[in-house]
């Protein structure tokens, strides 16, 4: 009896423990954050419209798994000119590709402490490239925060290819919570 009351506790245990490791994003409190240099003066925006699953096992990193896709008509620069400007096909071109996708491929600690690596590919206006960089992943509310941060280089997904003011490099700043 003993025995069978051991493994009912751990079956509740290992189910329970399973299925808080599945997150949804919650758009409200996440925020993908950018900073480029435009006329050599560092012009910065976001994006909200934040959707995705996340598996994260903190004990199991090869199992962990990020899919997430960003409405670019979200975009948002605190000046609706620029804004309509960059949904356009020069830059976005949100009527042909409405969202920017992100899917990891491979997950690790990061020696240093608290951090993790994260490699994966990152999908704007049709282009498929590889990125990779560290991020936290702090609890909280029954859920996680995940934040990070890499750069990128808008040339190589065709954005605002025939813009001389802009720098060519942004950085790109994650704050994506999931419960």
């Amino acid at each position: 009896m003993k025995i069978l009351g051991l493994l009912f506790l751990t079956s509740l245990f290992l189910n329970n423990t399973s299925n808080q490791r599945k997150f949804y994003l919650v758009n409200a409190d996440s925020k993908v954050h950018f900073i480029i240099k435009n006329f050599g003066i560092k012009a910065n925006g976001y994006f909200t419209g934040i959707k995705g699953d996340i598996e994260f096992y903190p004990a199991n990193l090869a199992s962990s798994f990020f899919n997430i896709t960003i409405d670019a008509n979200t975009i948002d620069t605190d000046n609706e000119t620029r804004d309509i400007h960059l949904r356009a096909s020069e830059y976005f071109n949100t009527n042909s590709f409405p969202n920017i996708k992100f899917v990891s491929t491979k997950l690790f600690l990061s020696s240093i402490l608290g951090k993790y690596y994260m490699y994966g590919n990152i999908t704007i206006k049709g282009i498929t490239k590889p990125i990779e960089f560290t991020f936290d992943a702090l609890q909280k509310n029954g859920g996680y925060i995940f934040n990070g941060e890499f750069k990128i280089n808008r040339i190589d997904f065709g954005v605002g290819t025939s813009s001389t003011f802009l720098s060519d490099k942004l950085t790109v700043s994650l704050s994506v919570f999931a419960k």
